[in-house]
This record gives C-alpha cells, sequence and structure tokens, in this order.
C-alpha cells in the first residue's frame, strides 16, 4: 500500500495538486486496504487521512495502515474544511466521477478558502497494471468460473429457465468460495441470445436454443468475467456453427494481437476486421474487451474509441459476439494478462467447438 500512495503523490504533484480527495470505493480500497462502505481519503504531500465513522473506525486501524484514522461525526466535507483551514489557495483535485451533486455543493460551501479541481481516471490509471499478487486473485477467481461452468453443462437441458441456470452458477460460485458474483449473471437463450446483456428471464430453454452464459466472481474482491455459448441438444444448424466460427476466430485474433506496447485500439480492429470480413459486421456492436480487477469494467478500454496503450500487467478480457436479432447470438470471453510478448491466457475452459448439452 505504501508504493501505491507515493505513486499517487507523484500524480498529484505532477498535475499540479496539493491535494487529492478520494471517495471511489474501489480507489479507497486500493490505495488503503480499507474494506468498508464509508471511507473518504486526504493524500497530499505531508499527509494521508481516512476518514470514517464509528461503525468502521476499528476495521480502518488494521486495513489501512498507511492512513491516518479520522472519525467523522459530520460530513466528511466539513472534517475536511477542518484539516485543510490553515491552508489557503491549495489546489484540491477531487473525483470528479465520484462524488455527487449534493456533495459537490457542499464541499463547495465548506472548502471555499481552496481551489476544488475535477480529476478523472487518477486512481483508475494507476489500478490499471496490476501487480503479481493482484493477477493471482484475478487467477484465482477465474478458476472458480471454470470449475462452475464445468458444473452447469450437466444442469443444463430444455425445459429449465434461464434464471434456473442462472441461480445454480451462483450456486457453485459461492459453493467454490465466491465473496459474491461479479455481476448479474447473463443467461440469454433462443433469440433472446441476440441481446449482448440479456439477464436471465423466466423464458425456458428449447430444443436448438443457443444459450449465452455471461457470469464473473469476486475473490478477495477481485473480478473475473466469462462468457460461452453452448446449445441445447443435437446438431447446431449451419448459421449457428458458421457464427460460432467467426466469433472463436475473431476472439484469437484478438487474443494474439494482446501484448505491452500494443494501443488498445488496436486489439478491437483486428477482432472487428475477422467479423466484418466473414459478412457480420453490422452485427457486433459493443466494445472487443475492457480491463478487470476491482471492478468488472476498468480500464483500458479495448474499443476503437479508446486511447490507451497495453502495458504489461493489465488484465483484459476479449469478448467478442455476433446477434442476429430474432435468431439468436455467439460471444466468447477470455481474462487474459498482458505481457511484454504477448498475453497470458488465464481462463482454462476450452472453447474450440460449439457444446451441445
Amino acid at each position: 500500500m505504501l508504493k501505491r500512495v507515493e505513486r499517487v503523490k507523484q500524480l498529484i504533484s505532477k498535475s499540479g495538486l496539493d491535494a487529492l480527495i478520494v471517495t471511489g470505493r474501489d480507489n479507497v480500497r486500493y490505495l488503503s486496504g480499507f474494506t468498508g462502505s464509508a471511507g473518504v481519503l486526504l493524500v497530499s504531500a505531508e499527509k494521508a487521512l481516512l476518514f470514517t465513522d464509528s461503525r468502521y473506525v476499528t476495521q480502518a486501524a488494521e486495513e489501512a495502515y498507511a492512513f491516518e484514522i479520522m472519525e467523522i461525526e459530520k460530513t466528511w466535507p466539513e472534517h475536511l474544511a477542518e484539516i485543510l483551514s490553515e491552508h489557503r489557495d491549495m489546489a484540491v483535485g477531487f473525483e470528479s466521477e465520484h462524488v455527487t451533486h449534493q456533495q459537490f455543493l457542499r464541499m463547495a460551501e465548506v472548502l471555499a478558502a481552496v481551489e476544488l479541481k475535477p480529476v478523472k481516471d487518477m486512481v483508475e490509471g494507476l489500478r490499471a497494471v496490476k501487480e503479481e499478487p493482484e493477477i493471482e486473485k484475478i487467477r484465482r477467481a477465474v478458476s472458480l468460473v471454470d470449475e462452475a461452468f464445468a458444473e452447469i453443462l450437466d444442469y443444463i437441458e430444455a425445459g429449465r429457465s434461464e434464471r434456473e441456470i442462472a441461480l445454480e452458477l451462483e450456486f457453485h460460485l459461492r459453493h467454490r468460495g465466491a465473496e459474491r458474483i461479479a455481476f448479474e449473471t447473463i443467461v440469454a437463450s433462443g433469440a433472446r441470445a441476440a441481446l449482448p446483456h440479456g439477464a436471465a428471464s423466466g423464458k425456458l430453454l428449447e430444443h436448438g436454443d443457443l444459450v449465452v452464459m455471461d457470469f464473473g466472481a469476486v475473490c478477495n474482491g477481485y473480478c473475473s468475467d466469462f462468457t460461452r455459448t453452448v446449445l441445447v441438444g443435437g446438431a447446431p444448424e449451419p448459421w449457428q456453427e458458421e457464427i460460432f466460427e467467426v466469433v472463436l476466430e475473431a476472439q484469437g485474433a484478438g487474443i494474439a494481437a494482446v501484448r505491452a506496447g500494443v494501443p488498445a485500439s488496436e486489439v478491437d480492429r483486428v477482432v472487428r476486421e475477422v467479423i466484418a470480413g466473414r459478412g457480420y459486421g453490422d452485427y457486433f456492436g459493443h466494445g472487443s474487451g475492457h480491463g478487470l480487477g476491482l471492478q468488472v469494467h476498468e480500464l483500458p478500454r479495448l474499443d476503437r474509441f479508446s486511447t490507451e496503450t497495453l502495458e504489461a500487467g493489465m488484465v483484459v478480457t476479449v469478448e467478442p459476439g455476433i446477434y442476429l436479432p430474432g435468431r439468436g447470438g455467439v460471444r466468447i470471453e477470455d481474462v487474459v494478462v498482458v505481457r511484454e510478448n504477448g498475453a497470458e491466457v488465464l481462463t482454462g475452459t476450452a472453447k474450440d467447438r460449439l457444446f451441445s448439452v
């Protein structure tokens, strides 16, 4: 944690700031180790303070050893004002994406003596490059989804509902040690498989349905993200087999493009080129992947608008899909670590063919 605090202090200085107010919950955890739900940090060259209420003071003292713990009885902007009252003309950054309008108005009122400056992605940029212990936590979270998927295959059959499949997946994840699911589980079958974010519904699976399952686990605070598409019974129709093969080829091309120094947008370009080249470009609308860590969606973004460059230690997903309205869809997603010479794939589940269950 001390190294992370020093790194953010360097960024604060380079940004022309005197201090930074950190309010994003995952950013608070990343910098301090504090896992409670009520915490705000103030970081400057001289100070590293964690503000929390009486419920979490003991926990904060145990977890956030690099920070001085300040128990708050008022609102956190008021306590910040007391700390900064002797420092006029300071430039103090705040996380614009993690402060409500009401909180900003209160800060502007009680911190009138300082210059408040909005900051975006300062801590998120640090979080994008993982330390090896973080990667090991993600690796464990990935292993849980691999195991849960292997278990669910025997459970999937015509007549079961999408919600039943989602519930069974969550049971297997928690049974194996997951703290919680990383996001609302997607189980979309038949024509609903053409919905990229088709949350599990009461629809019953039918013979011949494609079923897209996208789910993740949280382990030691870190997320996994996994997607596979299976067929309910029998042999696939030609169109089903074709779009599966196109998505598989596109994903393989995307993973092959992942390495340190490559623009994140280049991975998306390679993936999109394969899909468009086979005539399905109009049926792949979302980005090709995203960063993964304390949150299921982090920097970098693997899409055409991304400005990030891949760095060794980043953990990303590669997840192309093809979605045919009224018919169905296919998505395949793996988690990979960016290394100097290529990608290390953490996901272990086979994907070489369209599984029939």
